[in-house]
């Protein structure tokens, strides 16, 4: 049954991750980590599982909220941070997305009124149909000229956090810790050299209702556990929402697919249908190149 095949041992695997950490601090000879605090759930995770590796004050949290983000971003990414006793920095970057032109293109001109926008977007963004939302025609190239504006005006921020990431990484001689999961891996819910880049991924193996039972575990606040996944980079976009399916069952459907079930069975295991199965196999093969950075030829030599 897939819904007791995607439970962990928790005490396991934050011991195997934990481990992992350690050898890959050694290995790089890195002297402490930095990772991005959004005040989302898998960046809480990492930070508990940080704690558990590496002395507090090793861990730099930095905080880059812009004028998109969640009124709570701020104040739930320094939650995180009190909570674990870690060391953190706050970077704003709105001044650099403004230099570069970002809320003057169109996309930002329409975003302007945060509260606004977040209800239009919410509402507009329901009534798309599965097959032509905007995540999914961002994971290859587009001919529609305002979806390739609206995959600009969002990508660069996440790219600019990476920026930074690497920036106080190598001034401090510390590994970049992605915070990345395999759900998101694995439909393309993630930015090519944004946050989808750093040294290493250690929950890039667990689907995302993985990293919620593994959080509980660890000991994340429950209000942290409780808050919508959201990539904080759009009002009103959660992750469910741009995906267009829940993470419960997404995750069983794609552990349906790597056990190489048929549609049917895992249709009736995760409790959808077909079509929908269909969906997230579309989402896995369209994001193929993602998962492959970057692609090179084969050379033959005779």
């Amino acid at each position: 049954m897939l819904k007791e095949d995607i439970l962990i041992d928790t005490k396991k695997v934050s011991e195997n991750i934990i481990n992992f950490i350690k050898d890959k601090l050694y290995s790089f000879k890195r002297d402490g980590v930095v990772l991005g605090i959004s005040g989302g759930i898998d960046s809480a995770c990492i930070t508990a599982l940080l704690t558990w590796t590496v002395d507090k004050d090793k861990i730099l949290g930095l905080i880059m909220p812009e004028r998109d983000s969640d009124d709570r971003t701020i104040e739930d990414a320094e939650f995180v941070v009190k909570n674990f006793g870690i060391t953190s920095k706050l970077i704003d970057l709105n001044s650099i997305l403004k230099s570069i032109g970002i809320y003057d293109s169109q996309p930002g001109r329409l975003l302007l009124h945060k509260s606004s926008a977040s209800k239009f977007i919410k509402a507009g963004y329901r009534l798309i149909p599965k097959g032509s939302n905007p995540f999914l025609g961002g994971l290859l190239g587009t001919e529609y000229t305002w979806m390739r504006q609206v995959h600009a005006y969002y990508r660069i921020k996440h790219r600019i956090r990476m920026v930074h990431l690497y920036y106080y990484a190598e001034q401090l001689n510390y590994l970049v810790v992605g915070t990345s999961n395999k759900s998101e891996d694995m439909v393309g819910f993630f930015v090519k050299y944004g946050d989808g880049a750093s040294d290493i991924m250690p929950i890039a193996n667990l689907y995302k209702t993985q990293v919620f039972e593994l959080s509980k575990y660890l000991g994340v606040p429950e209000n942290i556990i409780q808050k919508p996944p959201s990539p904080d980079i759009i009002p009103g976009i959660t992750d469910e929402l741009a995906l267009k399916i829940s993470y419960k069952t997404l995750d069983l459907i794609l552990l349906g697919i790597a056990k190489d079930m048929k549609e049917s069975e895992i249709a009736k295991e995760a409790g959808t249908n077909i079509k929908m199965v269909r969906y997230v196999k579309n989402l896995i093969e369209l994001s193929e190149h993602m998962r492959n950075l970057p692609e090179s030829p084969q050379i033959e030599n005779d």
